[in-house]
């Protein structure tokens, strides 16, 4: 099966790369009892890109289910897009604890999944949240049958109250509240939004 994290990894820096125009970098992160999770980071001028692999290794699944599917099931890594306009200092960690949540909390990843980690993204974050959506940048990685393709989301960091508001009123209405206030949400010096 083509579900190897090197297939995964060859997807995303050959569609990243010819959108950010580089290289990456390459940094390995372990949890115990899990294999190790790789986060890419493509930098083009002031713009970052991260990338999960090793997400997608095995299918995600119910932790109520009886039978876990060793093959069939959803599958996804993560991307993330930020203006590098600081440094960001630990955000792969954080990345990677979102991506190994699947294996260790029994998450299913998907569109408008809210992954609340609780502590700052990076050095200095105001955020401690992802909310994730379609990365319409990645198209999904195509996988032998009967296993589900790759599919790739993109990570949006945000705060302690704007995740109270997701589980209140739901991710459609922050990103309202986000596009009325004019918000970069890719800016990891923005300010966190009141949805009122």
């Amino acid at each position: 099966m083509s579900s190897s994290s090197g297939s995964v990894a060859d997807r995303v820096v050959a569609h990243v790369s010819g959108i950010v125009g580089s290289e990456p970098q390459r940094a390995s992160v372990t949890f115990v009892g899990v294999q190790p999770i790789d986060v890419l980071r493509f930098v083009d001028g002031d713009d970052v890109v991260f990338a999960t692999v090793g997400c997608s290794r095995h299918p995600m699944h119910d932790p109520t289910d009886i039978v876990a599917d060793p093959v069939t099931g959803p599958r996804a890594e993560v991307t993330m897009s930020m203006r590098a306009v600081t440094a960001m200092q630990g955000l792969h960690k954080s990345l990677a604890m979102l991506a190994a949540a699947p294996a260790v909390e029994g998450l299913i990843l998907d569109v408008d999944s809210l992954v609340d980690l609780q502590q700052p993204l990076w050095a200095g974050a105001i955020c401690s949240a992802f909310l994730l959506t379609a990365d319409d940048r990645v198209p999904d990685l195509p996988l032998d049958h009967p296993a589900e393709p790759v599919r790739f989301l993109r990570a949006i960091p945000i705060t302690a109250n704007e995740a109270a508001w997701v589980r209140l009123k739901g991710a459609d209405e922050l990103r309202a509240a986000w596009a009325e206030a004019g918000v970069d949400v890719a800016d990891p010096t923005r300010a966190a939004v009141t949805p009122g």
